[in-house]
């Protein structure tokens, strides 16, 4: 696969459209089996009270992969994506009932002369901005 956004179609300063992604207790425990991260504040409401979270929290990881994910459906080929990275800035909080939601944004911030753009991320949860510094090195067609 290659990517289905054009390097000639893209500007420095172009925002991409933002989208939202559900997060439900379900989808963490998914998560848990998947990566192996059976941490019980991902999961278990009693414990992560009983050690001064607010509540269920969704695994670092998980949060950054919704970023990943965001920027591979973007470009459209997973494989497109040459560098990703970010910071962790506050939790995504997962209540029972209803989830919660991460919206993320980019924008084009450097267009460079090897066919890759670099595009800054922002995500938020509950109004709180998630994670920081967060960019990702997409190789277009």
């Amino acid at each position: 696969m290659t990517a289905t956004v054009k390097y000639d179609e893209v500007e420095v300063g172009q925002e991409l459209p933002a989208k939202t992604y559900k997060v439900e207790r379900l989808d963490l425990i998914k998560y848990a089996g998947a990566s192996g991260d059976f941490n019980p504040i991902h999961w278990n409401e009693p414990f992560a009270k009983s050690v001064g979270l607010p509540d269920v929290i969704a695994h670092g990881m998980f949060t950054m992969a919704q970023g990943g994910r965001y920027v591979t459906d973007w470009a459209g080929d997973p494989g497109a994506v040459v560098d990703y990275g970010v910071r962790f800035s506050s939790m995504v909080v997962v209540p029972n009932d209803g989830g919660t939601e991460i919206e993320i944004t980019g924008v084009i911030e450097d267009k460079r002369d090897d066919n890759t753009v670099v595009v800054a991320l922002t995500a938020r949860s509950r109004g709180e901005k998630v994670l920081t510094r967060a960019k990702a090195t997409v190789r277009l067609a």
